[in-house]
């Protein structure tokens, strides 16, 4: 009977996701690191996390999300998402929080890190949640022209989206920026991962592009572990090495 119930054991844990064995075991096993840029932005961002990251022995992988639709940008995440082996954490910023609060559903992913990111509900797209509060002056997200593409405004790029870099990096970042096609702000999320998986998320205190009042909002809504660092909407771009570690706490490091 010993034996039998023994065996019972081990083959319960074996139907265990991957994630819940390494909580099980006590363990900090979480190396995988997928990070998913937002609109007006491309993957080259992450450069400096994805730097000290992979220096501390972390599998990072990111996203070029091709911003033509949501539902495109979601599958470009699960592609990546199916070829990885073991429990990801999925990394999101801006409009790229939306993108992993659905993508997010998928059973590699263990937890979740909202880098100056929207956290929609189910019902709720980017629209939606930016009417929480005004937007700051320095915005500079330019209407849709007549094929549905958006662009952020030249002028006001530095001021708006990364007043806390150079103005050659933002000359670079503005030039690089992907067009973003606007359903993506108003397709509503359907099944938000973060109510069923832990998140954890970063306020940009000086954000200009997402008020970070909207930010703190969404977070305290969702109980997600809070780190306010003082940044413009990029401060993944300006503040790496405090971006990298709250994505270390969400992969469970010590």
């Amino acid at each position: 009977m010993k034996t039998f119930n023994r065996l019972s054991r081990i083959g319960a844990l074996l139907l265990l996701p991957a994630f819940l064995l390494m909580q099980f075991a006590g363990v900090a096993q979480i190396k995988n690191v997928v990070l998913v840029h937002g609109s007006y932005a491309d993957g080259s961002g992450w450069q400096g996390v994805y730097n000290i990251l992979t220096k501390k022995g972390y599998n990072v992988t990111i996203v070029q999300n091709p911003l033509t639709s949501f539902a495109d940008d979601v599958a470009s995440v699960k592609r990546v998402l199916d070829k990885l082996e073991g429990p990801v954490v999925l990394v999101g910023h801006s409009y790229g929080g939306v993108i992993i609060t659905e993508a997010g559903n998928s059973p590699k992913v263990a937890s979740l890190v909202y880098v100056a990111a929207f956290q929609p509900d189910a019902g709720e797209n980017v629209l939606d949640l930016n009417g929480w509060a005004p937007p700051a002056p320095e915005n500079g997200i330019i209407p849709p022209d007549s094929t549905g593409f958006s662009y952020y405004d030249k002028a006001k790029y530095h001021a708006g989206f990364c007043a806390d870099l150079s103005k050659e990096q933002a000359a670079f970042m503005y030039a690089s920026q992907g067009a973003m096609n606007v359903s993506g702000f108003v397709t509503r999320v359907t099944n938000p991962a973060w109510k069923t998986k832990p998140s954890w998320a970063i306020v940009a205190t000086e954000d200009k592009s997402i008020n970070p009042e909207i930010e703190r909002k969404m977070y305290a809504r969702s109980k997600a572990a809070v780190t306010e660092i003082k940044g413009s909407h990029v401060v993944f771009i300006s503040q790496p090495k405090a971006v990298s570690a709250v994505i270390e706490a969400a992969a469970g490091a010590k």
